[in-house]
């Protein structure tokens, strides 16, 4: 295994390849990684559970770079063996642990016969992850995703590589950290809201000190390539 400093896309990049291929990218939130897929030159499907979970996604795209589609990793709405990547950026560990192994399983159903499955996940450590505990305690998802994974030959899926590297998010203030741990679940803004201060003093005294009042944060992270069996 090895360890780096680089940035999701160029992990993603140079583990997937996704330039000029048919890409999924499941739980695609507001659509950033679609978009800058199809800038690369793939043709870029984004799946988000709701109509309300993708609408950020399709108002920033209005060019239709990307299509998007509403659906669950659990029950992808795509035919058998229309995709050569199938990606779950941060994602994964937002599936429900005892739906993990279908969501593989599905992930591997949309591939063709050279596809491969990329998995990001954050681990559990490091200053974002203790201020995202503060609303929402990820361990143990982000631990079952790590157990699925490592299990996924279960569903015909082995890991060809991991690479692991330390993520830097940098928040403008406290009103962009709620803006972006709200749109992962909008079912997080009331316990934000109720918790605001304890939010606002950790956010003062994790990270480093970016631009102006911004403050940046690490997240270590773990990329899996994953190919059929």
């Amino acid at each position: 295994m090895k360890r780096e400093p680089s940035p999701d896309l160029d992990v993603l990049h140079r583990l997937a390849r996704p330039a000029g291929r048919d890409v999924v990218d499941i739980g695609c939130g507001g659509g950033a990684l679609v978009r800058e897929l199809a800038r690369s030159g793939a043709r870029a499907t984004g799946v988000e559970i709701s109509a309300q979970q993708l609408a950020p996604a399709l108002a920033a795209d209005p060019g239709a770079a990307g299509r998007y589609l509403v659906g669950r990793a659990q029950e992808l709405p795509l035919p058998d063996g229309s995709m050569d990547v199938a990606i779950f950026m941060r994602a994964l560990h937002h599936v429900p642990p005892g739906d993990l192994m279908t969501a593989l399983r599905e992930a591997r159903r949309v591939l063709r016969a050279e596809g491969v499955v990329y998995v990001a996940e954050p681990l559990p450590e490091g200053d974002y992850f203790a201020l995202t505990t503060l609303v929402e305690d990820e361990l143990e998802v982000r631990e079952a995703a790590q157990r699925a994974l490592a299990d996924a030959g279960r569903v015909g899926l082995e890991r060809v590589t991991t690479v692991e590297y330390p993520l830097a998010i940098e928040l403008a203030d406290i009103a962009a950290y709620r803006r972006r741990t709200v749109s992962v679940d909008p079912d997080r803004a009331p316990v934000f809201d109720a918790r605001r201060e304890e939010i606002e003093a950790a956010f003062s005294r994790l990270g480093a000190p970016g631009d102006g009042e911004a403050r940046v944060f690490v997240q270590p992270m773990r990329a899996d390539l994953l190919r059929r069996v």
